[in-house]
């Protein structure tokens, strides 16, 4: 067995990322950039009012002071005309500041009469000027590549003036999920020794959240001939298989097996964690393979684990930014750790993180109450209440 960051090394080292494609702007949401995206013009494009009001030079910006109006100036209008001694223009928010004028005053501020606008109250320091070039210049990088199109990144892509991305492929993924045991869920309790199969359906929620794109689901009984067949055929439509169940070394364990005819070639095979002991990863076919165990708890951490990394690698990104571990004060004392390294389900509490209840691979009635998970080396020695430990977002 290795150690998960020998694990984490190995993942690393092996995968590396799908091809790449232009998509319009409109289609690119939730993808990784592929490329560097700089700004093709500056924002704002020149001087702007920040308010709505009147412009015109500082030195004419005393209280009681009447002003001619010589024009108005809209957002996305023509350019107004300059400001000269004694005048002002009638400005909106986002409307170009006319040449002379450097300050505007709000409307709050002023009496506005027939071609004329008089200051009528104190307005304080500030210019109301959003300045050419102040959030940033033509030819800035804005964001860059490996940056996934989160909804605020898609608001910057579109001030860069792009409407195209260049964006790495999404992973297809399959899931198989497999045991004699499973049953479509609705329908487990018209059989008394089935169970509802509800792994895969977590796999696929975090597939769809970390970018990939399911091309196929399917269940799987404990038959190798049939398991064979399933895995060519998620092999044929798929750049990664998901495989849930069969990982162990019981008489009916075929997740590696099924692969075997399909020329599996093993990154690693057991990695020294609780849980999730047997997750595994490989290589088909020029695919992708990650098994993980067929108990939900281990399923759903292993998937975090590696699953989520594996995902971002696919699409470019580094692979240990979303293990981003942070310290978190414990609200209770934790036992010393195991022989293997764990990582223990917690809660948020106000006094800190506390552990769920029941920590056992098999839990899932309080799987969905899991919000960190604390982890804790080997052999590390007892915890207390008020100290911090490395947390990850689960």
């Amino acid at each position: 067995m290795i150690t998960f960051d020998q694990a984490q090394a190995l993942l690393a080292a092996a995968v590396t990322p799908l091809g790449i494609e232009e998509l319009a702007i409109g289609e690119a949401a939730g993808r990784v950039l592929a490329e560097d995206v700089h700004a093709a013009l500056p924002s704002p494009r020149r001087d702007v009012s920040s308010m709505d009001g009147y412009a015109l030079r500082l030195a004419d910006a005393a209280v009681s002071s009447t002003l001619a109006l010589v024009g108005e100036s809209f957002a996305g209008g023509a350019l107004p005309p300059p400001v000269g001694p004694g005048q002002a223009v009638r400005i909106f928010t986002g409307a170009a500041v006319p040449q002379g004028a450097d300050v505007v005053i709000i409307q709050e501020n002023c009496e506005a009469g027939p071609g004329q606008v008089t200051i009528e109250r104190a307005f304080g320091s500030g210019r109301n000027i959003r300045s050419m070039a102040g959030d940033f210049a033509a030819g800035d990088l804005l964001l860059p590549k490996g940056r996934r199109l989160d909804p605020l990144a898609m608001v910057t892509l579109a001030a860069a003036d792009r409407a195209q991305a260049m964006v790495f492929n999404r992973p297809r993924v399959a899931v198989i999920a497999t045991g004699d045991e499973l049953a479509a869920p609705g329908t487990a309790r018209d059989h008394p020794l089935a169970i509802p199969e509800s792994v895969s359906f977590g796999i696929a929620a975090m597939i769809g959240e970390h970018g990939g794109a399911i091309v196929h689901r399917a269940t799987g009984g404990d038959s190798l001939p049939a398991l064979e067949a399933a895995a060519g055929e998620a092999l044929g439509l798929a750049d990664l298989v998901v495989i849930t169940g069969g990982a162990s070394v019981g008489e009916r364990d075929f997740a590696k097996a099924m692969f075997a005819p399909h020329g599996l070639d093993l990154v690693f095979a057991k990695v020294a964690i609780k849980p999730g002991k047997p997750v595994w990863l490989g290589r088909a076919q020029g695919k992708w393979v990650l098994g993980l165990p067929g108990n939900p708890t281990s399923a759903m951490v292993t998937a975090r684990l590696f699953l989520v990394p594996l995902l971002a690698v696919l699409q470019g990104q580094r692979g240990d930014a979303l293990l981003d571990w942070t310290d978190l004060p414990l609200g209770t004392d934790l036992p010393p750790g195991g022989e293997r390294e764990t990582f223990v389900r917690m809660m948020a509490s106000p006094r800190g993180l506390v552990p769920l209840g029941n920590q056992d691979s098999g839990v899932q009635g309080a799987l969905s109450s899991a919000q960190w998970l604390v982890r804790r080396a080997i052999a590390a020695g007892a915890a207390r209440a008020g100290e911090t430990v490395p947390a990850l977002r689960f």
